[in-house]
Parts: C-alpha cells; sequence; structure tokens
C-alpha cells in the first residue's frame, strides 16, 4: 500500500491505524475490535492498532458497519506511532 509514493508497511508485518466512530462505545464492544485499542473523546470512540493487511482493514470496518456505527475517519499513522500514543510523539530537545 502506498501514501503518496511512500510505502506505509510498519513494524512488524502491519501499519497502525486510528478508526474513529460516532458514539463512546462501553467495554463490551472491545470483544468486537480484539487487538486495538479503545478510548473515547468528546463523544466519539478512537479505535487504534495494528493492521496487518487490507483484508484485516475491511473485516474491522465491515465490523463497524454491522454494528451500525458510524465511521468518522480512518488514518494510517507516522511510522513512529504506537497504539496508546495517539501517534504523539514526546517533544524533542532542540540542537545546539
Amino acid at each position: 500500500m502506498e501514501n503518496g509514493g511512500k510505502q506505509i508497511m510498519r513494524k512488524g508485518n502491519g501499519t497502525v491505524y486510528r478508526i474513529i466512530v460516532r458514539s463512546e462505545l462501553s467495554a463490551t464492544y472491545a470483544v468486537a475490535f480484539e487487538g486495538m485499542e479503545m478510548e473515547t473523546k468528546g463523544g466519539d470512540t478512537v479505535l487504534t492498532g495494528e493492521i496487518i493487511d487490507q483484508p484485516h482493514l475491511y473485516g474491522i470496518l465491515d465490523r463497524i458497519c454491522g454494528l451500525g456505527l458510524e465511521l468518522l475517519s480512518v488514518q494510517a499513522l507516522p511510522e513512529d506511532a504506537h497504539p496508546g500514543t495517539g501517534g504523539k510523539q514526546e517533544p524533542k530537545e532542540p540542537k545546539p
């Protein structure tokens, strides 16, 4: 898979994705999205985790549709992103 001519394969065999759905999902939904971290923010739920390939991604998207959830966003995160950090890094010290 490419993004602007740049490979987006990540550590392991997959790509870290952030998927956002409308509504705050309860912990009972965690089983449906096993392997993904769930975090609620401002009435939405953010799912973050490694997706190994396109069929895996489409499976998760089908699950979202099957549960009647509204998909808001699907984003492949930068190479240095890790689940649970929201793709954010600690600020680096300026170079002297």
